[in-house]
């Protein structure tokens, strides 16, 4: 007796997921809204490849004390190691320095993608996501960043987010001189605290002031070892990084008074003062685009002004407490970042927005359809001699733009035929038997109307009697007649 072969277990990985048609309707939509704003500015699709040589990636993974240890790699035969990308940006800044001299300086480019991060999966965090980038590369000035925070206030107005979200503004510049003034001298310490503070919605200040010091455990038992600053220098960041109203521009520059001494701060609230004026001229007040200096962002690339969207409604978290929904996107200037692959300084700006975040979001707020999409018009096959017959019904209906079909299973049943055209949202099933093959006429089954009118049928007689929703017409006029239905559905 033969040992019954052992089946595979059909399961995902952790931090992977499956889209189903209605989602992916859904997100098309959605992305289709903020192409139209990106391209609106005057920006440009362009696409990267998901794979990247290693080295050209860097060291700038968020989140993780290894940045190598974040990614997905694999070696290619002539022993050069290749990594899934795990950001749309370092993957443009390549794409630009190789063919910098063909390329419009600025460069204007939009990119829609997956990214890939080999990290921990958890309640609402892949390890694949999408991401939507702009990004602007050659232009150095304050006003390229401004106009960066515009766009992406447009793209919440246009996905119908209006009056709930404001775009956070600050500019690392500042920071720098904040945690110089703390006594936060060495690379690897200014990191980790900007890390930190970056955490402020995640973990409130106190979880904050935990990463500033000596560490922090997590519920799971998972210690993160901190900055290893005293008490004064906690006290002083977190005072520094308590967010201010943009507006209030003599509270904004008290707080900054602290960093006055250092060239680079000074520059850096310089730079928020020319953004902020942009703002007001353009329209653009403070209960859309604010300065914020809470905002840090954690990639470690950011050299400038640094931005967030942050959506301001509620939501319940896992515990059932009410917390606002956070981040959907964000980004800032990375001026050091396409200097890797050259020896002149190349500045550049651009965000990023987190697709299936903001997709959530959108959800939650009744802005994403995510109904099935209307499903084939199904041409039964009621005898299998006239498969010809059917298939020459739909290359009909198909030549005339609409969604079709012939049954493919391997049943005649006419229940089970019904029975999958609903299940593929269909809107309509064309009956031919020989009865209708004899008096060269076709039925057509309305399936969305059948369904209303059947609510109100409970025996099953009258239902079959009745036959709601459907009607006959001539062999020679089925285009015309579902055509004309499908308008009125």
């Amino acid at each position: 007796m033969t040992e019954k072969t052992k089946l595979i277990a059909p399961r995902l990985p952790r931090g992977f997921e499956d889209r189903t048609p209605g989602e992916i309707a859904a997100v098309g939509a959605m992305i289709d809204k903020i192409k139209a704003v990106y391209e609106r500015y005057g920006f440009d699709p362009v696409e990267t490849p998901l794979l990247e040589l290693t080295e050209t990636l860097g060291k700038f993974l968020p989140d993780t004390d290894r940045p190598n240890a974040g990614v997905f790699s694999i070696q290619d035969d002539d022993e050069q190691w290749m990594s899934l990308r795990y950001d749309l940006t370092a993957p443009l800044a390549r794409y630009f320095a190789e063919n910098f001299e063909a390329l419009p300086k600025p460069y204007r480019s939009y990119r829609q993608g997956y990214v890939f991060r080999n990290e921990k999966p958890g309640p609402g965090r892949f390890r694949q996501f999408m991401q939507f980038d702009a990004d602007t590369v050659g232009a150095g000035g304050p006003e390229a960043d401004a106009e960066m925070c515009m766009m992406m206030a447009d793209v919440m107005d246009a996905l119908g987010l209006a009056g709930k979200y404001v775009v956070k503004v600050n500019n690392r510049k500042v920071l720098d001189g904040v945690l110089e003034a703390a006594g936060v001298t060495t690379d690897e310490q200014k990191l980790t605290v900007l890390r930190a503070v970056d955490k402020l919605d995640k973990f409130g200040s106190e979880g904050v002031k935990l990463l500033l010091g000596a560490g922090r455990k997590d519920e799971s038992g998972d210690f993160t070892k901190g900055a290893g600053l005293d008490a004064p220098s906690i006290d002083r960041i977190l005072k520094l990084t308590e967010s201010v109203n943009g507006s209030d521009s003599e509270k904004l520059f008290m707080l900054y008074g602290a960093v006055a001494g250092s060239e680079r701060g000074t520059n850096g609230v310089a730079d928020l003062d020319v953004m902020r004026e942009l703002f007001s001229a353009a329209g653009y007040g403070p209960d859309r685009i604010r300065i914020d200096p809470s905002v840090v962002r954690g990639l470690e690339y950011y050299t400038g002004p640094v931005f967030e969207i942050e959506l301001t409604f509620k939501v319940q978290n896992e515990k059932g407490q009410d917390v606002v929904f956070g981040a959907v996107g964000g980004g800032g200037r990375y001026d050091g970042l396409v200097s890797r692959f050259r020896r002149e300084p190349v500045p550049a700006t651009g965000f990023s927005i987190g697709v299936s975040r903001l997709a959530n979001a959108l959800k939650l707020t009744g802005n994403l359809n995510a109904t099935e999409p209307t499903g084939p018009v199904v041409v039964l096959v009621m005898d299998k001699d006239q498969t010809a017959s059917y298939q020459a019904m739909v290359s009909e209906l198909r030549k005339a733009g609409i969604r079709a079909e012939m049954f493919l299973g391997n049943t005649k049943n006419f229940g089970k035929q019904v029975a999958y055209a609903d299940k593929r949202n269909s809107p309509i099933v064309i009956i031919e038997g020989s009865q209708e093959r004899e008096q060269g006429i076709v039925q057509i089954k309305d399936l969305i109307a059948g369904k209303q009118a059947a609510q109100a049928i409970t025996d099953n007689a009258e239902w079959k009697a009745a036959r709601p929703g459907q009607f006959e017409v001539k062999r020679d006029e089925l285009v015309a007649a579902v055509l004309k239905l499908l308008s009125e559905q």
